[in-house]
């Protein structure tokens, strides 16, 4: 069976996510344990809250990732699991590197130790400028893209085929907001976000970035990874470091991800994580494709696909 795997972003988080793996599964409570000695009092958080510490990027980031390898390390021990051979993995923004390290492109401390630079790269920026997103829903994308164009907003997600998340300087999203309205959009939704994520104005957090990426060891992966830059899988390390950089002001280019990996003849993704978001969306993109989620224990007992 043709399985990939994917992983969420941020957003995806919630307080508890991930205990029951932690008090279940040795190979689990490892991953939290090595996120402890990076990370100190990571686990806390995300076990125990506040839900406003948990929800703040320096926390976000690195707990949904730390959540998703946990799981992942779960259903990879579980004895009926071995026999999984991924063909791709993938996931949406943060989620490219729960995806890099399911690879074993990189090891999970070093790249657990990016997520929490980039996180702060990326937060720093936001602070320069006044940046907002909105997610908007049942538009054309072309009409999008021009009205973008038009008002100096960006596409930072194009997560379904009717729904497209912008970005940019918060007048501009604003501005671009009122024009889909006007134009018959059939929703736009402000979203709680602290900047504008995936626009140009991350660019002071990319060259920050690069120098750690510089420091990373990259492997060539086991199986292809696809980068949210431009949905081709890929394999060699230099390319994928170089995609890292470039995902923190370029568009996530989820659909095309999706479609390209159905194209490959692949029928069954596991959605390893917190959340559901990403079933929903490739159910929209594509509802052929069967979408299994790993959020706790007794969904891995549960999974028809293993």
């Amino acid at each position: 069976m043709n399985i990939a795997l994917v992983f969420p972003g941020q957003g995806a988080q919630s307080v508890g996510m991930g205990k029951e793996f932690y008090e279940t599964s040795p190979e689990a409570k490892a991953v939290f344990d090595a996120a402890d000695k990076i990370i100190p009092g990571l686990t806390g958080v995300i076990f125990n809250g506040p839900a406003e510490k948990l929800t703040s990027t320096q926390y976000c980031q690195p707990a949904i990732f730390t959540f998703s390898v946990a799981a992942l390390k779960a259903l990879e021990a579980h004895s009926k699991s071995r026999s999984i051979t991924p063909s791709f993995a993938c996931g949406l923004s943060l989620g490219e590197y729960s995806a890099l390290t399911a690879c074993g492109a990189l090891s999970f401390e070093e790249t657990l130790k990016l997520v929490e630079r980039r996180s702060f790269y990326m937060e720093e920026a936001a602070k320069l400028k006044k940046g907002a997103m909105a997610a908007v829903i049942g538009f054309d994308k072309d009409k999008l893209i021009e009205i973008c164009r038009q008002t100096g907003a960006e596409a930072a997600n194009f997560n379904s085929p009717d729904q497209i998340v912008i970005t940019g300087e918060a007048e501009k999203v604003a501005e671009a907001s009122e024009a889909v309205q006007a134009a018959g959009a059939k929703r736009v939704i402000p979203l709680d976000v602290s900047g504008a994520f995936h626009s140009s104005l991350m660019r002071p957090a990319v060259a920050k970035f690069e120098a750690e990426l510089e420091k990373a060891a990259l492997k060539t992966p086991r199986f292809p990874i696809l980068s949210n830059v431009d949905a081709k899988p890929q394999t060699d390390p230099e390319k994928i470091r170089r995609n890292l950089a470039l995902q923190i002001t370029s568009p996530v280019q989820w659909v095309d991800s999706v479609r390209r990996i159905g194209a490959a003849g692949v029928t069954t993704f596991l959605e390893i994580g917190p959340g559901n978001v990403l079933k929903g969306l490739i159910r929209k993109i594509d509802p052929n494709l069967a979408v299994h989620n790993i959020r706790n224990p007794g969904d891995i007992e549960s999974c028809q696909t293993t």
